[in-house]
């Protein structure tokens, strides 16, 4: 199942379960609180972030060719940081550079964890029956604030309005068989700036699910952002970061395309 959320005619806020482009089956509830998909369907007016997460964990340094182009050591565990939740942005609405952080704004392609229900000290064998689906994201990092700016915590850099673009929708585990098994790539405008598979992650998505949810609830809407792959834009040479009127495409195999046009902050 592919679940979005969505506005429809009456700009009305519904979860569907997406029959095409423009029709949705409504959900009776949320998929986050046992809701059933009903057979009304609505059109899809405005497609939304498919949930708004009361928590966005984020992974770094999980590709082993990311970690050699940043040249860091392979970590021994995860490394984790958190991403503010006034961060998210919907499909199809804008990155937008901020006035403090205009000129080193850098992509990232990140197969997303969705959490489907609470979740607290699960086993790596366990882990997966806590998953309601995959997304993709783009952990957009204001790279000055994240490497010299931030006094050593990646937070701030990572943080700012707009810096999550989430969707297009969340497709269900049970049509996703292994997640460490897609490929994921990030075009700008119409050049292709990561192309890789998750296969290439250190700690694979039931290792990052039970880790994080040791001593730690993880509400149902909770995402894990994975890591992402080589080919950032600080790495290149020259360097390649988002500018006002680009358009930033993630898309990873099963799930679909992310697309986010670049503007300056107002």
């Amino acid at each position: 199942m592919r679940i979005i959320r969505f506005l429809d005619g009456a700009g009305q806020e519904h979860f569907g379960a997406q029959v095409d482009d423009t029709t949705a089956k409504v959900f009776r509830g949320s998929p986050f609180d046992g809701g059933t998909v009903t057979d009304r369907t609505e059109t899809v007016a405005k497609l939304l972030a498919p949930c708004c997460p009361p928590a966005i964990f984020a992974i770094g340094l999980n590709y082993r060719r990311h970690a050699e182009e940043v040249k860091a050591k392979i970590p021994e565990y995860p490394v984790i940081f958190l991403k503010a939740p006034g961060s998210l942005q919907h499909p199809g609405e804008p990155i937008r550079l901020p006035r403090v952080e205009p000129t080193e704004v850098d992509y990232e392609a990140e197969l997303t964890v969705v959490i489907g229900r609470e979740a607290k000290n699960v086993s790596r064998d366990d882990a997966l029956a806590y998953v309601l689906g995959y997304t993709c994201a783009n952990d957009v990092s204001g790279r000055r604030w994240q490497i010299h700016r931030g006094g050593t915590q990646w937070c701030r850099g990572k943080s700012f309005d707009t810096f999550c673009p989430l969707g297009p929708a969340i497709v269900t585990k049970d049509e996703i068989a292994d997640p460490n098994s897609l490929r994921l790539r990030t075009t700008v405008n119409d050049e292709i700036l990561q192309d890789w598979n998750t296969d290439d992650m250190i700690f694979d998505v039931p290792s990052l699910v039970s880790f994080v949810s040791e001593d730690t609830t993880l509400l149902p809407g909770t995402v894990i952002l994975t890591g992402t792959p080589h080919g950032v834009g600080f790495t290149r040479r020259p360097k390649r970061f988002l500018q006002a009127g680009d358009r930033v495409t993630i898309e990873i195999e099963k799930i679909g395309r992310l697309d986010n046009p670049v503007e300056n902050e107002a």
